[in-house]
């Protein structure tokens, strides 16, 4: 049961208030209940001239003996002074009065649940997307998007559902059961324990159905995942689908995965299901013997109780019986539950490699030089990165060519800690890295991809994006260096407009140009360029290497270059092959070489 304690330690540190007053009004709700149901007892006396002659009142204590006396004595006097009808009409107004306060502590007790329930998954979701947050890029490489959404959203309202709508029952059965059985207990020690003998089988026979239902719901969950992943997929890649001609090949696979979750699915609510008849009918079971055994106590004489208060006595046991089939229920909910809690663990406990140091080192600037000293990197098994050392001085733009797998990527992903070297290190200004405050580190240095990240919001909100209190006069300044104000300006609501998921109501170039604002709003000190021209057509491509000409200006800049052309001015020129570094100098040192470049060179300019 970890799991179950991993889903509660949302739920009591914070919200322990609202749980112990719901253990209050449910106590309450629990006493009145009762007090409702052993009025059965007295009407029935009243009824068939079975009353117990009372004479005189006992002093006040707090017993059952005490109560049950002082109530017979007034019942008594109600009798013999305005009559039997009288005496009933008595006996419903305190049914009524104690039904009224039953159900009005009930309502408290779910009314004080709601924030509970609701904060604890609120709760949940936050942790979730906060930990996806700060795990590194290496974990979402070994992971399928869609199960990560589907984790983030069916696993978590399956856990809403289950476990976090089942507290309530986990508070409220035990008690009604308790307080139930102790006045069982008081009416007839010795049909109780007949009853004690019978409920544990029953439980035995429920629990072990519901064995099997735990790793049915995290097959289902899993599949679920799957599915996720498939419509994850095709809506990303639907113009591919649609060119191939593969909707037949993709409607095959989504079938065959969806007919695998919806038999999953059949076998696990029949399962489910059971629980509930199978409940009633062993209660009903145990009803009847307990009836039958009851009987033959009081007809034999080898009971105190009398004939209405044999049947008090089972219409009290009977509602131990509704709390144990409740509880049953939730037994099968929670274990369904579990399965998807188990998921989710599995993400809040992932391993988070980019880590800080106790007393990270604070850094506000970039004043003498990058050093790649000597690093090798690996992603798995085979290394990627090796040997490198390479200094990028301030203020010098240093590109990266080679062909593609070379590891070109890999290296300026390192630069920030998007993963840490596995030997070597890489120091700013002589100070390792990893010594460093991760979010000073990426403060220092502005990103511009090959494919232009954007998000489903205003132009606006994605050239200010991480930008704190940025202004409309800094935002148009931004585009207006990027090339990006003209096209922004002519929009229906111009820096307002929403630019649709990742940007798709826009073109190729118009998105680049709004990332390229974007990093130069940041005003970084660094500036990283991933191949940011090479899916550009050649009139995109003038707009963007304007933009990127005046984006280095002043800056460090290290350049991944698929066009040579891009970087004939560049103050270093590495060539990467297979990790290292083979070639390095300025566009003519290298054509002068005649190695790797000038083959990568000619081979371009055959191309052209």
């Amino acid at each position: 049961m970890k799991q179950l304690k991993q889903i509660l330690k949302y739920v009591f540190p914070k919200y322990w208030k609202n749980a112990a007053l719901n253990f209050l009004f449910i106590l309450l709700m629990v006493i009145f209940g009762l007090f409702s149901f052993t009025m059965v007892i007295p009407f029935l006396q009243v009824l068939f001239n079975d009353q117990p002659p009372v004479d005189a009142l006992m002093p006040w204590k707090l017993s059952m003996e005490n109560i049950q006396n002082n109530f017979n004595y007034f019942l008594n006097h109600i009798i013999q002074h305005y009559g039997k009808t009288e005496a009933l009409l008595y006996v419903s107004v305190f049914v009524v009065i104690a039904v009224f306060f039953k159900t009005g502590f009930w309502y408290a007790a779910r009314y004080v649940m709601a924030p509970l329930r609701v904060g604890a998954i609120k709760d949940i979701r936050n942790s979730l997307y906060q930990k996806i947050l700060g795990l590194p890029l290496s974990y979402f490489s070994d992971e399928r998007k869609g199960d990560i959404v589907s984790r983030m959203t069916n696993d978590v309202n399956e856990i809403e559902n289950s476990i976090i709508r089942s507290i309530d029952v986990m508070f409220k059965e035990p008690i009604s059961i308790m307080i139930s059985l102790g006045v069982l207990i008081y009416m007839s020690p010795q049909l109780t324990l007949f009853v004690l003998v019978l409920l544990p089988i029953s439980g035995l026979i429920i629990g072990r159905l519901g064995s099997t239902l735990r790793k049915s719901s995290s097959k289902a969950q899993g599949k679920l995942g799957d599915i996720m992943s498939i419509i994850d997929e095709t809506l990303s890649g639907l113009r591919i689908i649609k060119a191939f001609n593969a909707e037949r090949k993709m409607k095959e696979r989504f079938n065959h995965e969806n007919l695998t979750y919806s038999g999953i699915m059949i076998k696990m609510w029949r399962r489910r299901e059971l629980a509930s008849p199978l409940s009633e009918f062993l209660g009903t079971v145990v009803m009847v013997l307990v009836l039958w055994f009851g009987g033959q106590l009081v007809l034999n004489g080898e009971s105190a109780m009398s004939g209405p208060e044999l049947i008090g006595f089972i219409v009290i046991f009977s509602q131990i019986i509704n709390p144990a089939k409740a509880f049953s229920d939730a037994f099968y909910n929670i274990q369904k539950g579990i399965a998807s809690s188990e998921r989710i663990d599995a993400i809040l406990k992932a391993s988070e490699k980019i880590n800080e140091i106790e007393h990270p080192v604070s850094i506000d600037s970039f004043n003498q030089q990058i050093h790649y000293n000597n690093i090798q990197f690996k992603y798995l098994d085979d290394w990627v990165i090796k040997g490198i050392d390479l200094k990028v001085e301030k203020g010098k733009t240093v590109a990266l060519v080679g062909q593609s797998g070379s590891g070109k990527s890999t290296l300026v992903d390192l630069l920030p800690r998007f993963y840490d070297v596995n030997e070597g290190s890489i120091e700013i200004d002589g100070t390792d890295i990893r010594n460093l405050k991760l979010k000073n580190l990426r403060k220092l240095m502005g990103v511009v991809n090959q494919e232009s990240i954007l998000f489903n919001d205003t132009v606006f909100n994605n050239i200010a994006f991480g930008v704190e209190n940025a202004t409309l006069e800094q935002v148009v300044e931004a585009a207006k260096i990027a090339n990006a104000h003209e096209f922004i300006s002519e929009m229906p609501q111009g820096y307002q407009t929403n630019i649709g998921d990742r940007g798709g109501k826009l073109s190729g170039g118009q998105r680049q140009r709004i990332s390229i604002a974007r990093a130069i709003l940041a005003n970084p000190p660094i500036m990283i360029l991933d191949e940011a021209t090479s899916a550009l057509d050649t009139e995109s491509e003038k707009l963007v290497q304007e933009s990127l000409t005046r984006l280095m200006q002043n800056r460090t800049s290290i350049v991944i270059a698929h066009r040579l052309s891009t970087v004939v001015h560049a103050d270093l020129i590495c060539v990467i092959h297979e990790g290292k570094i083979v070639e390095q100098g300025t566009h003519k040192e290298l054509l002068a070489q005649n190695g790797y470049y000038k083959k990568l060179n000619d081979a371009q300019m055959f191309v052209q």
